[in-house]
């Protein structure tokens, strides 16, 4: 008996169990199909248009429903005075006493070649949609018609998408959108841009160069941020190049023909004993400015006179440190002579004081814009991390100066050597007032990170080495490194205010004038009174100073530039 109602038990234990095993498996498989269907109508919502979908196809597309037809550059659109009213154009316009507000028909004039029919469509269909698709190639009429029409909204998407695609080919675009349509962001972004990119970039780019304008070019050389690589002469090339380009739209260096001929007068030139300090793409330049036959300077010349302002702001007070820049410069005759005598002057007037130990030759109590409106600027590129020094180029009244860039620490050293003594300030120290920053820069050449020091005056020794700086970890190659620096008090250079319309030499600096009578009606006698006289300054008491120089009769040099018959028959076949 018992073993019956065991297995009776067990029997219907197993029934049950089966019960439940099936119900679990209908409800496994009613799940699949529910989920199955649910997946189907989820997917069934996900292709349903949401609102701003639905009136953006029915109201702006398709038109539906328009109270008003606004027709610009020739093409009309149907649309809807209620969501053009979120511009405050349409809005004044609609509700105001103006005779729109009562029409149906509006027509816009556009007195910008900016904007077009596509920038118009984009605009427009924006009012009906929460959102805006901008293309780079396209964000500059985009821009134009959201300004036009007082959206804010779409001017700040056009300055994001503006920032983030700066680069060679949109930088000059950019910057003159951005002074036009009054976008500081995109305008100060930009300027950056080129303060950092503008020599090492634009030097190799001639037909972008061109583009550049007069007010930008004299802003940027102006600017005391400007990465000059390497030296102020690198500037004087570029600026060049760029008033040569200006000048002759038609003169294309990247064209295969132009290129070709180019480098067979170079090799006419050579051949004819010529030296022209210049690469082949660039002879053509360097024929239009030194083949003239004028006295006067280029900058004196009416072609001449719209780039003033631009060297004007040059630091032409460094041009004069190197024997070769110095000689070019003088040979293109393109800066007025008077301003290189009047640095030349300045220079050796400060050699002196160095020499005779003079305290006020070496620079001290300036304010930072004197500092920045008299410093040299130096830049380099450094692509790699690792020990690296290097040093600028020309005479740095007697100082020698190394940069060295060592691990994650930028230091400067006043070199001296013995052998080198006749040439370097014998001066057991030396102050100089300093400036870095090291920019950190992306595949577009925009910048990352920037550390900037502070101004800072330094005295060194003889082969003493000081640190300028230690590098941030933000700071990652390739690298930008700009240095601004002054060693002597900085002249007077208001003469640079005024460009000489002539230059032609006068009887007074003939120099058919022995040398032994020049002076003879010095009034001072020519022996010294004391030991102290031999070192005064020699000039007008009262009108004139040191840093300051009095009129003198000017001294003129021959032009360095021997051209034989052939070289000449070549001026006349050469076309720029």
């Amino acid at each position: 008996m018992g073993q019956i109602m065991g297995s009776m038990q067990s029997n219907v234990a197993e029934v049950f169990s089966n019960r439940r095993k099936r119900k679990r498996s209908t409800d496994s498989t009613l799940g699949q199909e529910e989920q199955a269907q649910l997946g189907t109508t989820l997917a069934k919502k996900k292709k349903l248009l949401t609102t701003t979908q639905y009136i953006y196809k029915a109201l702006f597309k398709e038109e539906k429903n328009s109270d008003v037809a606004v027709m610009v550059l020739d093409k009309v659109w149907h649309l809807h005075k209620v969501y053009l009213s979120q511009s405050p154009y349409f809005y004044t316009m609609f509700n105001g006493t103006w005779k729109e507000a009562q029409q149906n028909f509006v027509q816009i004039t556009i007195p910008d070649d900016r904007i077009n029919v596509e920038s118009l469509d984009a605009v427009f269909g924006s009012m009906y949609s929460d959102e805006i698709e901008i293309d780079p190639k396209d964000v500059i009429p985009v821009l134009a018609t959201a300004t036009l029409f007082h959206l804010d909204g779409i001017i700040d998407k056009c300055s994001e998408v503006m920032v983030d695609t700066i680069n060679a080919e949109t930088a000059i675009h950019y910057y003159e959108a951005a002074c036009q349509y009054g976008v500081v962001g995109v305008k100060k972004s930009t300027f950056q841009w080129f303060q950092i990119n503008l020599l090492s970039i634009y030097s190799k780019q001639p037909n972008l160069l061109r583009h550049i304008s007069i007010d930008l070019m004299t802003a940027l050389t102006a600017s005391q941020d400007l990465y000059v690589m390497q030296t102020e002469f690198s500037l004087y090339t570029l600026l060049r190049t760029w008033m040569f380009l200006r000048l002759h739209p038609d003169h294309d260096p990247e064209d295969p023909v132009q290129r070709a001929e180019a480098q067979r007068t170079q090799d006419q030139l050579v051949n004819a004993g010529v030296d022209t300090h210049t690469p082949s793409m660039d002879v053509a330049q360097w024929k239009y400015f030194t083949s003239r036959m004028e006295e006067r300077s280029f900058l004196a010349t009416p072609e001449g006179q719209p780039f003033v302002p631009v060297f004007q702001k040059l630091r032409t007070q460094y041009l004069t440190n190197h024997y070769m820049d110095l000689k070019i410069i003088y040979n293109d005759n393109i800066i007025p002579k008077e301003w290189l005598y009047s640095h030349i002057h300045s220079h050796w007037d400060a050699l002196l004081r160095i020499d005779h130990g003079q305290e006020d030759s070496s620079p001290q109590q300036l304010d930072d814009d004197q500092f920045f409106e008299n410093c040299m600027r130096c830049g380099r590129l450094l692509t790699e991390p690792g020990y690296q020094k290097w040093r600028w180029t020309g005479f740095n009244f007697g100082m020698d100066l190394i940069l060295i860039m060592d691990s994650r620490r930028l230091n400067i050293r006043r070199h001296h050597r013995h052998e080198h003594e006749r040439v370097l300030s014998l001066q057991t120290k030396r102050k100089f007032m300093i400036r870095t920053t090291v920019t950190s820069i992306n595949a577009q050449r925009q910048p990352v990170f920037t550390q900037t020091s502070e101004i800072c005056s330094l005295s060194l020794e003889k082969n003493e080495e000081v640190p300028l700086m230690v590098l941030d970890p933000k700071l990652v190659h390739p690298l930008l490194i700009s240095i601004n620096l002054l060693v002597v008090m900085p002249p007077n250079q208001s003469f640079k205010e005024v460009v000489p319309h002539s230059e032609e030499p006068t009887s007074a600096t003939s120099f058919s004038i022995p040398i032994s009578e020049i002076g003879a009606t010095c009034e001072r006698p020519l022996t010294p009174s004391s030991a102290d006289d031999s070192a005064v300054y020699i000039g007008d008491s009262e009108a004139s100073t040191p840093t300051s120089p009095s009129p003198r009769r000017r001294i003129t040099w021959p032009r360095e530039i021997a051209v034989s018959s052939e070289a000449d028959a070549l001026f006349g076949d050469m076309a720029c």
